[in-house]
């Protein structure tokens, strides 16, 4: 299966477990990867046939900025509901994390979603 990936997209956000983790906005590094059939778009040359990469990047900042979650799963969840709008999308897989949080650890979650039964 081919894959569009966007990796590293690193957005501010208000989201975690405790108040004061929401009170500022702090980094979040997301990746997501998507599965679709890209054959059409690689004969076409055409945008129309493929997934726009800019605009899914402005979608996953827009969730990231607008929203405000306890989880990081919930914030992933979001994310890929939003991928799941495209049909064409048969497999989504996402890994948020919280950088600097814990002593220099970096805590993530992944999730990884197929077309049935998914959305």
């Amino acid at each position: 299966m081919d894959r569009i990936a966007l990796h590293d997209i690193v957005v501010q956000g208000r989201h975690g477990a405790h108040p004061q983790e929401r009170a500022q906005p702090q980094a979040f590094r997301i990746d997501l990867i998507l599965h679709l059939d890209l054959s059409r778009a690689a004969a076409s040359d055409d945008l129309g046939d493929t997934i726009n990469y800019a605009e899914v990047h402005r979608r996953i900042v827009e969730i990231v900025q607008t929203h405000s979650y306890a989880l990081l799963e919930r914030l992933a969840a979001a994310i890929l509901d939003a991928a799941a709008n495209d049909e064409r999308i048969v497999c989504a897989d996402i890994s948020v994390a919280k950088p600097g949080l814990l002593d220099g650890a970096t805590p993530s979650v992944r999730l990884v979603r197929q077309r049935e039964p998914w959305p």
